[in-house]
């Protein structure tokens, strides 16, 4: 089910062709929302929208809280362009259409990947509401083969041998962390290692106590990948997660997490997530590839 699937540069040139087509909005920055997240695609302006089920090669979400759409518009004078809903290994899809979305937006003219998810707070002081910037990942389905740039690879991208060390930009997560003091949630604003693994199903609790072991703060069952794809084709990326819920690792613990919950505590702090990344957003220099930190 996840083996490689190998996806032609023309098969990405198609799509962007087809997009290109469909809208006059030029993109320099791409977002991809998590679950109960997809508000952020409200927020545009002037918006052309697509239903990924009539966009040539993407493939279809099917989880609750991901609404299945591609937003284009202008934010705070910006030309962005939003995935309402992205797409994961445990939905069967293949890592080659997992992360098919951010090479067409790499031939669309994106330059920065902003990518947010929900996550389970491993640390001891992240705690459900809180907004972790991610400064770093632990890709355990890449660790034993489960990678997106797996096969021949596609020098037109990028690199044989990318490297991740420094895959999070640096500058976006200090901008980050200004922006959220001057809006008054720096509180609610950590930065941290997160993991993905590959779901449905929630982490046991042995599984949680080695994770927290390793060094993970937050973790999820997604982004990695996109990630790993983005810094292969050169767009800078800046991620958050969004804590839900924390990640049970004591049996003495009755708690349990649900995909409902999630959902709730996105709604919750929804309004905070936009705040932050419509502020980041304005005040990037996308035009020479920097940030601009003036107010």
């Amino acid at each position: 089910m996840h083996s490689k699937e190998q996806i032609s540069h023309e098969e990405y040139q198609k799509t962007a062709d087809w997009l290109r087509a469909q809208t006059k909005h030029r993109p320099l920055v791409a977002i991809i929302c998590g679950s109960g997240l997809g508000m952020l695609a409200d927020a545009l302006k002037c918006q052309d929208s697509f239903a990924y089920s009539d966009i040539p090669g993407f493939p279809q979400s099917t989880v609750q809280g991901h609404a299945g759409r591609l937003v284009f518009g202008e934010l705070k004078g910006k030309t962005c362009v939003c995935m309402q809903g992205r797409f994961h290994m445990y939905e069967g899809h293949s890592l080659g259409k997992t992360t098919f979305p951010v090479r067409v937006f790499k031939l669309l003219g994106v330059k920065t990947l902003i990518v947010t998810n929900a996550a389970g707070s491993l640390a001891d002081g992240l705690q459900p509401g809180d907004i972790m910037i991610i400064k770093d990942h632990v890709n355990f389905p890449g660790l034993v083969g489960l990678n997106p740039l797996s096969g021949p690879n596609d020098d037109k991208f990028g690199p044989r041998f990318p490297a991740m060390s420094d895959c999070y930009d640096k500058e976006l997560r200090c901008l980050a962390k200004e922006i959220g003091k001057q809006l008054g949630v720096a509180s609610l604003l950590q930065e941290g290692v997160y993991a993905m693994v590959g779901g449905p199903n929630f982490e046991s609790i042995a599984e949680a106590k080695l994770l927290h072991r390793l060094g993970v703060d937050a973790v999820g069952m997604s982004t990695a990948p996109e990630v790993v794809v983005a810094t292969h084709c050169g767009l800078r990326v800046f991620g958050l997660s969004l804590i839900t819920n924390k990640v049970v690792k004591s049996y003495d613990d009755e708690d349990s997490v649900n995909h409902e919950g999630v959902l709730e505590v996105g709604r919750l702090r929804s309004q905070t997530v936009q705040q932050l990344v419509t502020e980041l957003i304005s005040r990037m220099d996308i035009n020479n590839n920097s940030t601009n930190n003036a107010v």
